[in-house]
């Protein structure tokens, strides 16, 4: 069987349960039954509902850092702690290459959590008491393989990487994802911005097919854990 419809699969297992020897890459993505992840106007907010969220602060509080790209700073101005459940806060990460992030975004906020950016070789040094990350080479945008690598290299073993599309779909592009996490809400938006766009394949037989386990979360979302490690083929 591909797909398993499970209530004892614990999707927080693989990532609490991660070898310490290698990096461990969790990717996310919420949206509606037609994969659109905003309407046309960019609203998003609202498309999954609160065990979807309550989902994603749990995932958060299961990793040592959670991965933004810079996009997402600038548009959502995201908190990325864990603050609707219990569980102690990740570091947080924006992939900056060249300094864009506002110094007054949330992320930067001092709360005595670890902050880091990353940049390339050239880019600028980090605001005060937030750690620079380099990842060398000129590149925009740029590896994720060199970043999973640098961050594992400062102690962050196991990443969220939480937004936004282009950048979840990048990591998992660069095959550097060992679990994605897609949360579909029930809705229907019929157009809209599409979350992942990964590199076109000719055929089918190219097609990813991970194990996948599936959780209906207690007000009707959907949760695919997918293992991108096994690939069952066709």
């Amino acid at each position: 069987m591909q797909t398993e419809l499970s209530t004892a699969n614990d999707p927080f297992a693989a990532i609490l349960n991660a070898r310490a020897d290698r990096p461990f890459v969790v990717a996310q993505l919420g949206q509606s039954l037609d994969g659109r992840i905003a309407t046309t106007t960019g609203e998003s907010r609202w498309i999954n509902r609160d065990a979807a969220l309550d989902h994603l602060h749990k995932l958060r509080g299961a990793v040592d850092a959670v991965v933004v790209g810079i996009g997402t700073v600038v548009a959502d101005d995201p908190l990325l702690n864990v603050r609707r459940v219990a569980g102690r806060h990740p570091a947080r990460v924006v992939i900056d290459p060249t300094g864009r992030m506002p110094l007054d975004c949330k992320c930067l906020i001092d709360d005595g959590i670890r902050r880091l950016v990353v940049r390339n070789a050239d880019g600028p040094e980090a605001p005060a008491g937030v750690e620079t990350v380099r990842v060398s080479g000129q590149d925009e945008p740029m590896s994720p393989v060199a970043i999973v690598e640098a961050l594992f290299a400062v102690g962050l073993k196991r990443l969220l990487i939480e937004g936004g599309a282009w950048t979840v779909s990048s990591f998992i592009d660069a095959d550097v994802v060992d679990r994605l996490h897609v949360l579909v809400a029930p809705m229907i938006l019929g157009s809209g911005k599409t979350g992942l766009q990964l590199n076109p394949i000719a055929r089918l037989a190219e097609a990813r097919r991970p194990k996948t386990h599936v959780h209906i979360l207690a007000d009707g979302d959907v949760l695919f854990d997918c293992d991108l490690r096994q690939n069952l083929g066709a």
